[in-house]
């Protein structure tokens, strides 16, 4: 296992993105507050980034490490949409191939928007096949270099930076809620919360019908689970990583999870109050921020949106039901 990354390379990944990543905006809500006790929110809005996602963070900050020789056989990675994404830019920004195994079933948006940046893509079924020994067959065959959707120190660093913008431009925050999938946007954010707001509680959300993070986190033990069934397409994983485990153990004061239906909620006060497009995992922070059942009256309180991808038809499938 590689070396756990800091709070120094989540720096480095910063200087590594400057110019290449959007410096997104943080947003505030009045009506927000008052549904969350009288809190303060501070929305990082990940889904105006780059590609509609924070994934780019991490993908750009990897891939920009590569030597030449790695450059010249390319990257391959498997996602269901916003790393493959990120990912399949990344590579084109950076002049090398890329492969990208995504599920049958992903979103047709993140299918289409991952081969329009020039990617190849190569399907799976998702409840039958395993993604990670497909890709590592492949990478092998290939001789490309697999970058992971979030169990990468690269990766992980390079998350952290959205974290990091937030803090530089509101200061310290008393809470700090974050989408939970993998753990990399998780752990990368943590290390930034514990080097610039020291005080700051910072929380996993994650879907419901998922809920092996907050499992492993308060059981000290690795969960593994089937394939969730739930709408948040881009938090369907089935644990935590070798390295975002131990790194959400060590910074992270506890893990939530979200319903559907309240993240369809979430879906609908984004778009109706703050005319903003997310995606169903994106809403995850902001539906465990209002569910989690904490006191955040006058609290200064961060929510980190993760993306905005979904499709449109099934967004209005989703708002309108």
């Amino acid at each position: 296992m590689s070396a756990l990354p800091t709070f120094e390379d989540v720096q480095a990944a910063a200087a590594r993105l400057a110019g290449q990543a959007h410096r997104t905006p943080v947003l505030r809500s009045g009506t927000a507050d008052a549904l969350g006790g009288g809190a303060r929110f501070f929305f990082k809005c990940e889904n105006f980034q780059r590609m509609g996602a924070f994934k780019f963070r991490g993908g750009y900050n990897a891939l920009a490490r590569f030597t030449p020789q790695q450059r010249q056989r390319g990257a391959l990675a498997f996602s269901s949409g916003n790393h493959a994404q990120a990912v399949a830019l990344a590579a084109r920004l950076l002049g090398m191939p890329a492969t990208i195994l995504m599920p049958q079933d992903a979103p047709a948006a993140k299918l289409a928007a991952t081969r329009g940046y020039g990617a190849e893509v190569i399907t799976f079924d998702r409840f039958k096949e395993d993604r990670e020994a497909l890709a590592r067959r492949l990478a092998e065959e290939r001789g490309m270099t697999l970058v992971p959707p979030y169990d990468h120190a690269d990766v992980i660093a390079g998350q952290g930076t959205a974290a990091l913008e937030l803090f530089q431009e509101v200061g310290e925050l008393d809470h700090l809620f974050v989408c939970l999938g993998g753990g990399g946007l998780l752990g990368g954010c943590a290390l930034a919360a514990r080097a610039m707001s020291p005080r700051c509680k910072v929380y996993g959300v994650e879907p419901e019908a998922g809920n092996d993070g907050q499992r492993s986190f308060r059981s000290g033990e690795l969960v593994h689970i089937e394939v969730p069934r739930t709408i948040a397409d881009g938090a369907q994983t089935q644990h935590l990583g070798q390295l975002t485990f131990p790194l959400i153990r060590h910074n992270v004061d506890d893990i939530f999870t979200a319903s559907d239906a309240q993240l369809v909620d979430a879906m609908r006060f984004y778009a109706s109050r703050m005319k903003m497009l997310v995606e169903p995992t994106g809403c995850l922070s902001l539906a465990g921020a209002l569910a989690c059942g904490l006191d955040l009256q006058d609290a200064r309180v961060g929510v980190l949106i993760s993306g905005g991808n979904v499709d449109l038809a099934r967004f209005a499938q989703l708002a309108g039901s």
